[in-house]
């Protein structure tokens, strides 16, 4: 078995491990997604949930909710109006201002979110981070191996009766 050269090196390649355990995350998270039929990647139920609870956003608006780049947001955002999942308009007062609001389907696809696949998310997380403990680079080992041993989307809370 080849070194995990990430685990080795630890402060020096948080980062990495840090998106490593992130990209892990967000796939089980999509099985989770698919599992239920919503079109929408994983990556985009945040801007969705940005929306449902703070409504219509410009795209500054909805970069700073979310603490990530205008460029990143902008990317994202034409992904979801490619999937009729949200608007994208010009400004009432400012034309130069984008507001990006949610369509029916993309409310469809929140409700479809709050009510089966968020709630399964926060249990199969919950239920990986129940027994972390010790330093932050052990509790990533530990994230880690919970993960590779049992993916979130089989975790329990992730796993319905429908599932089984």
């Amino acid at each position: 078995m080849v070194e995990d050269i990430v685990r080795t090196h630890g402060y020096l390649t948080l980062g990495t491990r840090l998106k490593r355990i992130g990209e892990r995350l967000q796939g089980d998270t999509q099985r989770i997604i698919d599992e239920r039929g919503a079109a929408v990647p994983a990556s985009q139920f945040t801007f969705l949930a940005a929306l449902d609870g703070l409504g219509p956003l410009t795209v500054g608006e909805l970069a700073g909710a979310l603490g990530v780049t205008q460029p990143g947001v902008t990317r994202a955002i034409g992904q979801l109006v490619k999937l009729g999942l949200v608007t994208l308009r010009p400004g009432r007062d400012d034309q130069r201002q984008r507001v990006v609001r949610l369509t029916a389907k993309g409310r469809q696809t929140v409700d479809l979110g709050k009510r089966e696949i968020w709630p399964r998310v926060a249990a199969a997380v919950a239920d990986l981070c129940r027994d972390l403990s010790g330093p932050l680079l052990d509790q990533l080992t530990q994230l880690e191996d919970g993960l590779a041993e049992q993916p979130l989307n089989r975790r329990p809370g992730a796993i319905t009766r429908r599932d089984r």
